[in-house]
């Protein structure tokens, strides 16, 4: 169990890949704070079951877009928890639109969330782990963000926005001994991404994936873990596919 005794925070843990990677860094021995806005019954589900499983953890109500909150949720985890070495930046929104049509609420709306929220957060939580020397911040970021997408702007802009971010803290932090390191999912069934797979459950999509497979939620927080543990302890700055191979092609990859 490479994480006994370290806490870890994840935002966004009530669900989807933050929910799968809660039970990870459970599951390696880490005491993990289960954040979530408004699924308290769905963040306790989580407590629940990392406790069943001999672990420790705690459900901390915080919207990170508000740099008070986040805040507060730092502070809460270190109380309740004993301490705090890694921070999983995961939560996030997405309102799907084309640029014309867009309602510019929304769109800053995603901005505000997705990259105010890491921004928030890694701001609470940077003058703890500098102080004690020692950090780990993994910010889930996405495959979009290195590519366009009809109709994700604002999610794939977010999502740019925390790659830039992650190599600009990596950099500013490392002499702390703070790692920052991004995940980019791939196509991953969540709700984030229902409406890209509701038109065919997905059939189109699977065809532009070179392993003609979806990635499971929990393939991508084992990614997460890893890069959390002492395992990758010379990574920093680092944005990690995990896609399938959806990244690294030319256009779909193939001709007809």
């Amino acid at each position: 169990m490479t994480l006994t005794d370290r806490v870890a925070l994840i935002t966004g843990g009530a669900r989807g890949i933050g929910r799968a990677t809660a039970l990870a860094l459970a599951a390696d021995g880490a005491h993990v704070a289960v954040n979530y806005r408004a699924g308290q019954e769905a963040a306790a589900a989580v407590v629940k079951e990392i406790e069943n499983l001999g672990g420790t953890a705690a459900a901390i109500q915080a919207d990170v877009s508000v740099p008070d909150e986040a805040a507060s949720l730092v502070e809460r985890t270190m109380r309740e928890l004993g301490g705090l070495h890694v921070l999983v930046n995961n939560a996030g929104i997405t309102r799907d639109g084309l640029i014309f049509d867009l309602d510019i609420d929304d769109a800053w709306l995603v901005m505000k969330v997705n990259f105010g929220g890491v921004l928030n957060c890694t701001r609470a939580a940077i003058g703890h782990f500098m102080a004690q020397r020692d950090g780990s911040i993994v910010n889930v970021s996405s495959v979009m963000a290195e590519a366009g997408w009809t109709g994700e702007s604002c999610y794939t802009a977010s999502k740019a926005a925390i790659n830039a971010f992650t190599m600009s803290s990596a950099v500013e932090f490392a002499r702390f001994g703070v790692r920052v390191n991004a995940v980019l999912p791939g196509f991953t069934p969540t709700d984030l991404v229902g409406s890209l797979l509701a038109r065919d459950k997905g059939k189109a999509l699977l065809r532009q994936i070179p392993m003609r497979t979806f990635a499971d939620v929990d393939q991508v927080a084992k990614v997460i873990a890893f890069v959390a543990g002492p395992g990758a302890s010379y990574m920093t700055g680092a944005l990690i596919r995990v896609d399938g191979g959806f990244g690294g092609q030319l256009g779909i990859g193939r001709i007809g």
